[in-house]
C-alpha cells in the first residue's frame, strides 16, 4: 500500500512515520524544501529516540525511512493507495487540497482529514465524490497514543468507513472511535472547555499554573496537567478548535480566553514554538 501525507508538521509527519514503521511506503508534502528537510529530520529523530529506548530495532528504523519520501510537489502523490490531510486548521487551505487531491487521486480508496475542528461535510463538498472523504483525527504524539476518530459526513460512504477503519487498525494497529460530524468530534468537544476553563483559572490569579496541572495530575490521575497539555497541543490550534465550537454551539465554555488569544498574537504557541505557558527552549 502507498499513502499520501499533505502537510509535514506535528501531525503529519507523525501520521507518516506511523505508516512507515508499519511497512506502507508513504509520499509526505511540504510547501517547501525547507521544511522537507525539517519533516524528514523529525521523523529520523523521532525513530532514533524509538530505537534508543528499546521499542525499534536499527533494521526497523532503516526499512522505515526506505518507505518515507517527501517532496514539495502534490503531483507526486498521484496513484496513491490513499492520501491524509494534515496542514494547519485553516478551512479555505484544507478546502483547497482537497479539491487538488479530489482531481488528482480519481481512484483512491479515501481522502481522509486529520482535522480537529473543520466539518468533514465541507471538505466533502469541495470534491466530486464525497461519499470517499472521511475524518481520520489522530493524537499527539502519534506513534504513542493508540486512538483515532473515524468521522463521517452525510455523505460518506459505508465503504469508505470500511476502507479507514481497516487501514487504521488493520494495517497501522490503531484503535478507532465513531463520531458523527460536528465540532469537536468526540474527545475534544469535552476537552477543550475543560483546557479553557483551566486558562481562564490561571489568568484569573485563582491558582498558579503549576498547582493547576500538579492538582489535575495528583488528584484526578491525570498523566499531564491541562496547560502542559494545552502547550503540547499547540496554543494556535486550541484557539482555532474552541472558535469553531463555539461557532457550532454558542457555548460560552467554548469562549477562548483573552490570554490564549494574547499568546497566540505573540507566537507562543507552546512546545512546538518554543514557549507557551511554559518554557521550552532549553529542550
Amino acid at each position: 500500500m502507498r499513502v499520501g501525507v499533505v502537510g509535514g508538521g506535528l501531525m503529519g509527519s507523525g501520521i507518516a512515520e506511523v505508516c512507515a514503521r508499519s511497512g506502507v511506503d508513504v509520499t509526505v508534502v511540504e510547501v517547501d524544501d525547507v521544511r522537507a528537510e525539517r519533516t524528514r529530520g523529525a521523523i529520523d529523530r523521532s525513530l532514533g529516540r524509538g530505537v534508543r529506548s528499546g521499542k525499534l530495532s536499527e533494521e526497523d528504523k532503516t526499512g522505515a525511512l526506505e518507505r518515507l519520501a517527501v517532496t514539495t510537489t502534490l503531483e507526486d502523490l498521484d496513484g496513491v493507495d490513499a492520501a491524509i490531510e494534515a496542514v494547519i486548521e485553516d478551512e479555505q487551505l484544507k478546502r483547497d487540497v482537497f479539491r487538488r487531491l479530489d482531481s488528482l487521486l480519481p481512484d483512491a480508496r479515501f481522502l481522509a482529514s486529520n482535522t480537529s475542528s473543520v466539518p468533514i461535510m465541507k471538505l466533502g463538498a469541495e470534491t466530486k465524490h464525497p461519499g470517499r472523504v472521511i475524518g481520520m483525527h489522530f493524537f499527539n504524539p502519534v506513534p504513542v497514543l493508540p486512538l483515532v476518530e473515524l468521522v463521517t459526513s452525510i455523505m460518506t460512504e459505508p465503504g469508505t468507513v470500511d476502507a479507514a477503519r481497516e487501514f487504521a487498525q488493520g494495517t497501522l494497529g490503531k484503535q478507532c472511535i465513531d463520531s458523527q460530524d460536528r465540532a469537536g468530534f468526540v474527545v475534544n468537544a469535552l476537552l477543550i472547555p475543560y483546557l479553557l476553563s483551566a486558562i481562564r483559572m490561571y489568568e484569573s490569579g485563582f491558582a498558579s499554573k503549576e498547582d493547576i496541572d500538579r492538582g489535575m495530575e495528583l488528584g484526578c490521575a491525570h498523566p499531564m496537567g491541562p496547560l502542559r497539555l494545552s502547550d503540547l497541543i499547540g496554543l494556535d490550534t486550541l484557539l482555532a478548535v474552541s472558535q469553531s465550537l463555539y461557532e457550532e454551539f454558542r457555548d460560552p465554555s467554548s469562549v477562548a480566553p483573552a490570554l490564549l488569544n494574547r499568546m497566540v498574537e505573540a507566537g507562543l504557541l507552546g512546545r512546538k514554538s518554543g514557549r507557551g505557558f511554559y518554557d521550552y527552549s532549553s529542550n
